[in-house]
């Protein structure tokens, strides 16, 4: 495995790599000395570390050497996300994929998905596991308003918009399932590991 790394800073290295979610559940299983956080993005893990305990050339050393595993997805629990599946984009994508609008839906709801990482808005997990032939791209144009709920793909990525925002990912469906709830502990429920089934329901 190849990995390239970029210093931030005094306290931090920047892992460029693929199997992010395989690399930082090794890293986390070996818990090299001064590592505080990890923070992982699409092909990047943001390693934090304690500059009174190591440095950038140890650590560095470390992390060359760590080989990604699988565990993290195996043990982690699957949440079953029921959609309606009647989003504005959906006959968009269908056009764009070159199939019905019909097999856009089996197509979605038959991934496998693994929260990959979080970000753009308090839990708001990038899911992994999209069907090729739905990667399509983000509106040229963003919708300045999506509602909380609705069911979106993106590039290689689905998601669940967890609260009224703007965005550009095409809309295929709502679900009803609260994906960020500050009254629930914790109150994302798709943290980075959770495997994720997309079930297509009437409205």
């Amino acid at each position: 495995m190849t990995v390239r790394l970029l210093p931030c800073g005094r306290s931090a290295l920047l892992v460029e790599l693929d199997d992010v979610l395989g690399f930082q559940e090794a890293l986390a299983e070996l818990a090299p000395a001064g590592v505080e956080e990890l923070v992982p993005a699409a092909k990047t893990l943001l390693v934090r570390f304690d500059p009174a305990v190591t440095d950038a050339d140890r650590l560095g050393a470390v992390l060359r050497e760590v080989s990604p595993v699988d565990s993290l997805v195996g043990a982690s629990a699957e949440v079953v996300v029921p959609v309606v599946y009647d989003g504005e984009d959906l006959a968009g994508v269908a056009a764009s994929a070159g199939i019905s609008v019909a097999s856009v839906i089996a197509r979605h709801s038959a991934g496998s998905y693994v929260s990959a990482f979080c970000g753009f808005a308090p839990g708001f997990a990038y899911l992994s596991g999209l069907d090729p032939v739905l990667h399509v791209s983000r509106r040229s144009t963003p919708r300045t308003r999506i509602p909380a709920g609705s069911v979106a793909i993106a590039g290689e990525y689905s998601a669940v918009y967890p609260s009224a925002s703007p965005g550009g990912w095409r809309l295929l469906g709502r679900t009803d399932v609260p994906v960020w709830d500050v009254e629930r502990d914790p109150p994302n429920l798709l943290p980075l590991g959770t495997r994720v089934r997309f079930e297509a329901v009437r409205s």
